[in-house]
């Protein structure tokens, strides 16, 4: 696969790069910001992630955010996961699982557990206690 570049370089001495986050705040930005670094084409990033163009254009604009099974060809793409800013066990869990394009009940069913069980966890309603919280510990490493 060939990927085309930009025309327009943003180059390290360009004084206002239009559209450029800086700091980004989301997901979306996270993807702007990387694409416009490598000087790349929205098309180029659809190809990279497998999904179609208009997506890649959705998640930037800040109109959707990637699905969970976009999630680890994105995470590649920025090569650092924007979802470890992680404080608690549960958050933990939901980075984890999202990271790896895993869902609800195929963690669950890894863990061992109810697919409402890890739910309620997700959402510190409960939190795993005994073998349980064995079990999540080692699968978040």
């Amino acid at each position: 696969m060939t990927l085309r570049r930009l025309r327009c370089p943003w180059g390290p001495y360009a004084t206002e790069k239009k559209g450029y986050p800086t700091t980004p705040k989301t997901l979306g930005e996270e993807i702007r910001k990387r694409r416009l670094d490598l000087n790349l084409r929205q098309i180029d990033v659809a190809k990279i992630i497998g999904c179609h163009e208009m997506t890649v254009v959705n998640w930037e604009k800040g109109y959707a955010s990637p699905r969970i099974n976009h999630l680890p060809k994105v995470v590649e793409f920025l090569g650092f996961n924007p979802l470890q800013k992680c404080d608690t066990l549960a958050q933990q869990m939901v980075s984890h699982r999202k990271s790896f394009g895993i869902t609800q009940k195929e963690f669950a069913r890894k863990l061992g557990v109810d697919p409402s069980t890890l739910g309620r966890w997700e959402r510190r309603e409960r939190a795993p206690t005994g073998m349980y919280f064995r079990r999540v510990t080692e699968a978040l490493r």
